[in-house]
């Protein structure tokens, strides 16, 4: 109760809470609705539609964990260096990594638009998605090379104190995304209609006027410049140091997110209905857990920027208030989740049997939250901070990989459990996760300046 009294009236620390943990929030708010956007518009179209873009996302999802491990490796070294006033280490970090995003990112985009229809088969066997699903693969891949250098800028600005920046940039083309989609989705302003054909070209629309944008706000006076010479050459104690410390962070998010995208297939061999409201349930999930997401983006930050500058009994402290802001989050996001239930159901147009489906599903999602906000806070967030990477590794690969994935294809395939069940299953993670992640924390391994 004492921690939890400091937590809540520490003015600096509160202070710095609010101006970059809330502008973080908003914008993984504003991201997740372009999915919602996705989802509620060509639901009103055919509930087809709608699984086959979820099913077709999780192209983009798997994509994602390559662009956080980008981010939350970078975030270990520049909110460090940034606490030492170190631009040029920053700068050098930048081009380093810009290179290897670029890459990864151009490879996306070749295998999503032209081998698209191949990747739908590992998500669903039903021909109707395979053929949705591929279109809007073969649209939106050139979005991924575009996302691969934006979205390593706004990690920079985030980093830097301009996480308001990367929050405009973000907000003002999720807003045009949503804009766009209900023209071309539907054939507004007298536009051809083009259903989910239409959400992908204003996702890609979108994406470029976020690439522009960032790219503009790289050449602004006083910004973290993009500098070709780190783009060619590499400082090789730098790239030593970030792979030392970003190989368990793409591992861990390549572990999680491949388990995570089992589930997705897990669901999808389970019938139409069963994919519409797990896609439903996932995207509410989603925005609900913005400020716990956003707690953990900037949790890094925080810890980071003190561990830094050296003043490690700060960075102590401010994990432990940031700890129990994680709780409180977590509880708060699972009480907005139920509340909201009813709502969702009124307007989520699916099948009874999908609706009833999706009724169940959110509950479940409500606790789920708790353990989400504060292994976010923790493993994503904390331990990264101090370069502590590998436990995030270990610990998802035992419990997704030993525990939830295989019990989830048991449970589907050979006892063939009701979808319920099996949904119930699937979404244990990180509820198991909690007993080890506390008892980690507390030995306060993830101390450590990485800069000294």
């Amino acid at each position: 109760m004492k921690s939890l009294f400091k937590a809540f009236n520490d003015k600096e620390f509160n202070r710095k809470l609010i101006f970059l943990v809330l502008p973080i929030a908003f914008q993984q708010f504003m991201l997740s609705l372009v999915s919602a956007s996705d989802a509620v518009m060509l639901g009103f179209v055919d509930q087809n539609s709608l699984s086959a873009v979820s099913l077709a996302g999780q192209v983009t999802f798997v994509y994602n964990l390559f662009l956080a491990a980008m981010t939350i490796g970078t975030s270990i070294f520049v909110a460090q260096y940034w606490g030492k006033n170190d631009r040029v280490s920053v700068e050098k970090i930048l081009g380093f990594v810009l290179r290897i995003s670029i890459v990864v990112s151009f490879l996306f985009f070749i295998v999503a638009t032209f081998f698209s229809n191949y990747l739908m088969k590992i998500f669903t066997a039903d021909i109707v998605l395979i053929e949705a699903g591929g279109e809007y693969l073969r649209i939106v891949g050139i979005t991924y090379f575009m996302c691969g250098i934006s979205q390593i800028y706004l990690c920079i600005m985030k980093n830097c104190g301009h996480a308001s920046g990367s929050m405009i940039i973000s907000s003002v083309t999720v807003v045009l995304n949503i804009v766009l989609n209900a023209i071309f989705i539907y054939g507004l302003l007298g536009t051809p209609k083009m259903g989910i054909a239409g959400a992908a070209v204003a996702t890609t629309i979108s994406r470029g006027v976020e690439l522009c944008w960032s790219l503009w706000e790289s050449c602004r006076k006083d910004r973290i410049k993009i500098r070709v010479k780190y783009l060619l050459y590499v400082d090789q104690r730098l790239r030593k140091l970030f792979w030392k410390y970003t190989f368990p962070v793409l591992g861990n998010e390549l572990v999680w997110g491949c388990g995570f995208t089992m589930y997705s297939v897990i669901m999808g061999h389970l019938g139409t209905d069963a994919v519409a409201a797990n896609s439903i349930a996932n995207i509410v999930k989603n925005l609900i857990a913005c400020f716990c997401l956003g707690l953990g983006s900037g949790s890094g930050i925080i810890v980071g920027n003190e561990l830094g500058a050296g003043r490690l009994q700060k960075a102590k402290t401010y994990g432990d208030y940031l700890s129990i802001w994680s709780i409180v989050s977590g509880i708060t996001s699972g009480i907005l989740l139920l509340a909201t239930t009813p709502v969702i159901l009124h307007f989520s147009n699916l099948s009874e049997q999908a609706n009833n489906y999706l009724s169940w599903m959110l509950i479940m999602c409500s606790y789920y939250m708790i353990g989400k906000s504060i292994n976010s806070t923790t493993i994503a967030g904390i331990f990264c901070a101090g370069g502590d990477s590998k436990f995030g590794f270990l610990c998802d690969a035992i419990t997704l990989w030993c525990i939830t994935v295989p019990l989830g294809l048991i449970a589907a395939f050979v006892l063939r459990m009701p979808v319920l069940v099996v949904y119930f299953i699937v979404n244990l993670d990180e509820i198991i996760k909690l007993p080890v992640v506390y008892r980690h924390y507390k030995k306060y391994i993830w101390i450590k300046d990485l800069t000294a």
